[in-house]
């Protein structure tokens, strides 16, 4: 996996980076002083893992965070500082772990075991639906294209709405909230639901969704779902969970309060 160190001081930044070419979930790793340089190898390349110093100039990793997640929801954040005051603002761009300098080898090499462990396990199933993190559909291992990002985010509330039913106007005030239902919506809205409905079939789960009388709805029993589980009480999917769930939606931010809470709870 590949792993990125931001610090506008060049001697922690190095020293960063060193540790984690020393870990074993870490192949290549790439260091940088001024978060508009990470930003712009981002533009070309993709990383596993940010590890940000949170007080720099320019940009604190705060908000540099936010810009690494909008553009890969996937990568993990970890945040590197003195200032124990940032954690409520970590936790808001639902970074995956949170380190006090001076950090230590150990302290890094278990926060880094723990934010990339929940992307590499998945339960198992013939249809394992993951929105841990980033939403996506596998069938037997192998990741469901969708062609449009559209029916996929379609999908992807139905699966967050936990096999209750939605009607298409529900649905076009969740897609599009600054459009009005009127008739080119619907006929718009018909459009990606045979889409979706095609790729599905395509790939021989199209019994997952369920359409009846303008009711639209998933079939909870026809797939595996990290969050099924996790609020199921699953130990394993609530140690996997990190602080991400489906984080390229904001309409998914209710429910990812519900799981914060839940954890909380747990603690």
């Amino acid at each position: 996996m590949t792993a990125i160190c931001v610090d506008d001081e060049r001697l922690l930044m190095e020293d960063t980076l060193a540790m984690c070419l020393e870990l074993p979930e870490i192949d290549e790793a790439r260091g940088f002083v001024r978060a508009g340089d990470a930003l712009e190898w981002l533009e070309h390349n993709t990383a596993d893992l940010a590890l940000l110093d949170i007080d720099m100039p320019e940009m604190n990793g705060i908000r540099l965070a936010a810009e690494i997640k909008q553009r890969s929801p996937e990568t993990a954040i970890l945040f590197l500082t003195g200032y124990a005051q940032y954690a409520v603002d970590a936790f808001a761009v639902r970074a995956s772990g949170y380190l006090l300098k001076p950090v230590t080898k150990e302290a890094l090499a278990a926060d880094v075991a723990y934010a990339l462990e929940g992307r590499a396990k998945k339960p198992g199933g013939r249809v394992l639906v993951q929105t841990f993190g980033s939403f996506d559909v596998f069938v037997e291992g192998k990741p469901v294209s969708f062609k449009m990002a559209k029916c996929k985010e379609l999908l992807a509330y139905l699966v967050d709405r936990q096999g209750g039913g939605v009607t298409r106007p529900e649905l076009s005030a969740v897609l599009w909230e600054d459009r009005p239902y009127d008739r080119r919506m619907q006929k718009q809205l018909d459009v990606y639901i045979r889409s979706l409905r095609e790729t599905l079939r395509q790939n021989g789960i199209g019994e997952m969704l369920e359409m009846q009388r303008g009711i639209v709805r998933v079939r909870p029993e026809q797939f595996v779902c990290d969050a099924y589980l996790f609020f199921s009480g699953d130990s394993d999917a609530v140690n996997a969970y990190r602080g991400e769930y489906m984080s390229a939606y904001s309409w998914a931010s209710m429910t990812e309060s519900t799981m914060y809470w839940k954890v909380m709870d747990k603690e």
